[in-house]
């Protein structure tokens, strides 16, 4: 007769009651468990699931049964668990055994293997731990040894009164350990090393040393060193620069010598990668610029103006003038040559030369030509050609007093550079022109100067200021703060050497030079800098230098105001108490 639902059974007597069950097969503590787990298990529950509990040694029971013995079972949560071979909590697995991963009592091997992880957690000595682990040679999975050595660690930093250990305990933990580390992994290799330097095995002990073996054995093999390139000749110098560790701080003294290499032994393409290495890297080094200007001599007739544009291009960017003679002439011979077959780097040739003051006149003629303007007019780099003959014919006006040639007219001019530079705006956080302009704005007030504003005939000024002749800063939206162009002084034409203007009211331009605005290791400033600086200098604007040295140094806001006033003070300007 069936027993209503959830009505208790008659419960059966308990012989093995007190002893503890590690699973089937195992060996249980109390020695009360003569036949195994499953059967002595099986006595706890009702009689209607007697017979499924039994057969637990011999496979896993139907669904069906499974849940008859859950809603019957008059037992702990804790105490059902360990019959039906689930631990109450999930054990922390340390990673992939060598056999593989088991599901939680998804199959025959499951159960004992956690089984046996749940008594190395609650042993309650080192010994108890080592007979665990011997006593169950085939239970015992790689990452059971690394249980034992953290529960030996809780056991022996255990308070009030850790348990005795005994040395021969130990010793015979180690050895079982090093029996069986070949058969662990890696991961299961690196938490025993860790927990057996923390529980102070000596690091050139047997335990240490083999765990340490066994680490190294299944690391990856580590691949053969690159051939090092002899450092002589072209291929050499190739070899160098395209190895990664010198694309942003190459050793100085290899560098060095490098340079001693032969010029003529050199390919351009080579040389090419010289100069933009050096131009990319600000590097200022004067041997390597100066083998590249006397390969240029030398190679003269053997290369194209697409290939000078490249070479050429460190000197300008490092304001860097070579010694060699016959640099200026080679490079007006190859211009004359080459300037109506390739516009856009006749153009770049010039830009690197107006960096330098050396702007070759019969080189000027050809580009501010009709004809060249309108051949550049239709092609795809109209626009970027366009502003460099812009600033080139800035250049003209303000710094070439005697150039009697046509011009680019004033239609075909374009804004230099109407914004940041490219460099300045990839590094801005890096810039220290945020916490200058709230010092400006404590110190004078937000009507007093204007930030990023660019000026003709076409350049970004970072702070600008308009003071009286008197020296007292006036608020800008009272001022024209734009100082004419071309200078009043200097008619269409002529160089502005001593630029002066009619305007009474001065014009400071707070120049922040940050660390990028110089050549590596030096205190020159890059071609398109001091370019900037002295075009401005020369159309009238005072300049004011922040160096990114003293700027580094102020502490806090309100030393960099004192540094700030300071700085305006000795210029002799002054304002009023609104401005903070």
């Amino acid at each position: 007769m069936r027993r209503p639902r959830g009505e208790p059974g008659p419960r059966a007597p308990r012989p093995t009651e007190g002893a503890t069950c590690a699973g089937p097969g195992e060996s249980c503590r109390g020695g009360a468990c003569g036949e195994g787990c499953g059967r002595a298990a099986g006595a706890g529950v009702s009689g209607s699931g007697h017979g499924l509990l039994a057969s637990l040694g011999r496979g896993s029971p139907s669904p069906n049964s499974m849940l008859r013995v859950l809603l019957s079972a008059q037992t702990s949560p804790a105490r059902l668990s360990g019959l039906l071979l689930i631990p109450p909590v999930q054990p922390c697995c340390l990673g992939p055994s060598k056999w593989g991963d088991r599901p939680v009592g998804g199959g025959p091997s499951a159960g004992p293997v956690q089984g046996l992880q749940r008594l190395l957690e609650q042993a309650k000595s080192p010994g108890e731990l080592l007979r665990w682990l011997g006593q169950n040679p085939s239970k015992v999975r790689a990452h059971h040894y690394s249980v034992a050595l953290r529960r030996l660690g809780q056991l022996l930093g255990s308070r009030p009164r850790p348990p005795p250990v005994e040395q021969v305990t130990l010793q015979d933990l180690s050895q079982l350990i090093i029996r069986n580390c070949p058969s662990f992994d890696i991961h299961t290799i690196h938490v025993c090393l860790h927990l057996a330097v923390l529980l102070g095995f000596p690091s050139d002990g047997p335990l240490v040393c083999a765990l340490e073996q066994e680490r190294r054995l299944r690391l990856p093999p580590k691949p053969p060193p690159p051939l090092q390139p002899l450092l002589r000749g072209g291929q050499g110098l190739e070899a160098a620069l395209s190895c990664p560790r010198f694309l942003r701080y190459p050793r100085q003294h290899l560098i060095s010598s490098l340079a001693e290499a032969r010029p003529e032994e050199l390919t351009p393409h080579v040389m090419v990668l010289l100069a933009q290495h050096l131009a990319r890297h600000r590097l200022r080094e004067p041997q390597l610029l100066e083998a590249i200007a006397h390969f240029l001599v030398v190679q003269e007739t053997q290369l194209s103006s697409k290939v000078v544009q490249k070479l050429v291009l460190p000197f300008g960017r490092l304001n860097y003038l070579p010694l060699e003679q016959q640099f200026m002439p080679c490079l007006e011979r190859i211009l004359a040559r080459e300037a109506g077959v390739a516009p856009l780097a006749t153009v770049n040739i010039l830009m690197s030369l107006c960096q330098l003051r050396c702007l070759p006149f019969r080189a000027l003629h050809f580009v501010f030509s009709p004809g060249f303007i309108n051949y550049i007019s239709g092609t795809p780099h109209a626009l970027i050609v366009r502003r460099y003959l812009s600033l080139l014919d800035t250049a003209v006006e303000l710094e070439l007093p005697g150039y009697r040639g046509p011009r680019l007219p004033r239609r075909q001019q374009v804004p230099i550079f109407p914004q940041p530079l490219i460099t300045d705006r990839a590094r801005c956080k890096y810039s220290h022109k945020d916490i200058v302009a709230e010092g400006l704005r404590q110190l004078l007030g937000e009507e007093k100067y204007r930030q990023d504003l660019t000026v003709p005939p076409g350049y970004c000024t970072d702070f600008l200021l308009c003071a009286s002749s008197s020296g007292a800063v006036l608020p800008v939206r009272t001022q024209d703060p734009f100082l004419p162009y071309p200078p009043r002084s200097c008619p269409q034409g002529q160089a502005a050497s001593s630029a002066t203007t009619r305007d009474p009211a001065q014009r400071v331009v707070l120049v922040l030079r940050e660390r990028w605005h110089f050549c590596r290791d030096g205190r020159v400033l890059l071609g398109s800098r001091a370019l900037r600086e002295r075009h401005l200098g020369l159309m009238g604007y005072q300049l004011l230098p922040l160096p990114f040295e003293e700027l580094e140094s102020q502490r806090g806001l309100p030393q960099l105001k004192s540094y700030l006033r300071q700085k305006l003070q000795a210029l002799g300007l002054r304002w009023g108490p609104e401005g903070g």
